[in-house]
């Protein structure tokens, strides 16, 4: 029998640090903090700590995980329950302000991440670091598991020239590490030298998906909504930058995709041979929201049949040089803005390299692409694994 996985949240109900004790403190969270009884990390760190929490923080898609979409900001406002501010970081600025740090002494971070490089919540977190260092605070991180796992790495190592907010620092799409540990590799191996204490899990090992932790998945943001999800996404976010509906607006987001104009029958039968690990099943579907809203796209549903042969981001550059290959007039890149860069492809952004999209454009196998980033990957990993925190 699995041992039950305790997050950083429970080892820290269980044994509160002395140096916490009397400091204000602020949280970083969203819905998906929770401990394994359902209660939200404000509301246990507020009972732990008697009259010490004093600002809540919030990444992209609201401290409620509300907002569908990218660039949809969400404010700042009272919290009604603790009579507390909630600064947003996804709002006219993503880094902390003085203002807001004036108001703690230290800051917490409970935050549910899903291993791929363009999910931004590392990216406010690592500007609390730089700002928690500016302005002398301590960071204590919570650490919560890598929903897909922490043995398999993914991709092209980023290109600094390539940097945004949906890519600061060069490490491949598939990054393998949990938030506490890619926390500290941005820490340390990027210059920001906050003052960062992780708090690990117990029983978390690196061979786990979701589906092995005998947790409840709650959802960091809307279109993640199941742990499936997340498996799929470190491919299938590259549709965002294309107007290929990725599934936002139906009931299955990224774990579906398509559009009105798409031959099913010839993409399935070129790409087959080609994506391991999974089927892919001809659907149709009606977006009642984002690209193609109200109307009948063709696709595909992705169903995984081995984690370990799956290779999500190699199958969606192999599905989108298809889709470029049969459609060469309809399949179009989306023009900025992305993520709050307004000159440079969205693709770019996300591949985080622009000759990567152009050698897809001109019909290179990406299999071969693919071999040829695996120096640079081994690299990333033999670093990385001085951040480990688990065997």
């Amino acid at each position: 029998m699995t041992p039950k996985i305790i997050t950083g949240l429970e080892i820290l109900m269980d044994h509160p640090p002395d140096h916490l004790w009397g400091k204000r403190l602020g949280l970083l969270s969203n819905p998906a903090s929770l401990h394994s009884d359902f209660r939200h990390a404000k509301d246990l760190i507020h009972h732990t700590f008697p009259g010490q929490l004093r600002a809540l923080f919030s990444p992209q898609h609201g401290f409620y995980a509300e907002k569908q979409d990218n660039m949809v900001e969400s404010g700042h406002f009272m919290e009604p329950g603790l009579n507390i501010p909630v600064f947003s970081l996804y709002n006219e600025t993503r880094i902390p302000t003085k203002k807001m740090f004036d108001e703690i002494d230290a800051l917490l971070i409970d935050i549910q991440d899903v291993g791929t490089r363009v999910y931004t919540f590392i990216y406010t977190i690592s500007y609390c670091l730089e700002a928690a260092k500016k302005y002398n605070k301590p960071v204590v991180i919570l650490d919560r598991p890598n929903p897909i796992g922490g043995l398999q790495v993914e991709g092209n190592i980023l290109i600094k020239d390539w940097a945004s907010f949906v890519g600061r620092f060069p490490i491949p799409m598939r990054h393998g590490l949990t938030l506490g540990e890619i926390s500290q590799l941005f820490n340390r191996e990027f210059g920001i030298h906050a003052d960062l204490t992780i708090i690990p899990m117990k029983n978390w090992k690196r061979h786990m998906y979701w589906q092995d932790t005998g947790l409840v998945w709650i959802p960091p943001s809307p279109n993640l909504p199941t742990p499936q999800s997340c498996m799929v996404y470190p491919g299938q976010v590259i549709f965002e930058g294309t107007n290929i509906s990725e599934g936002r607006g139906t009931t299955l987001p990224f774990e579906q995709f398509g559009a009105p104009f798409l031959d099913t029958e010839k993409i399935k039968f070129e790409a087959e041979p080609l994506i391991k690990g999974a089927v892919l099943r001809p659907v149709h579907f009606e977006p009642t929201s984002g690209k193609w809203q109200g109307q009948v796209c063709k696709g595909f549903q992705i169903h995984i049949t081995s984690k370990e042969e799956y290779h999500s981001y190699l199958s969606s550059l192999i599905l989108m040089q298809l889709m470029l290959k049969h459609h060469p007039h309809e399949f179009k890149f989306k023009d900025p803005p992305y993520e709050y860069e307004f000159e440079r492809l969205p693709m770019d952004l996300l591949l985080g390299n622009k000759t990567l999209r152009e050698k897809i454009v001109a019909l290179e196998d990406p299999v071969r692409l693919s071999d040829q980033w695996q120096d640079e990957l081994n690299a990333f990993r033999s670093l990385s694994r001085k951040y480990y925190l688990y065997d």
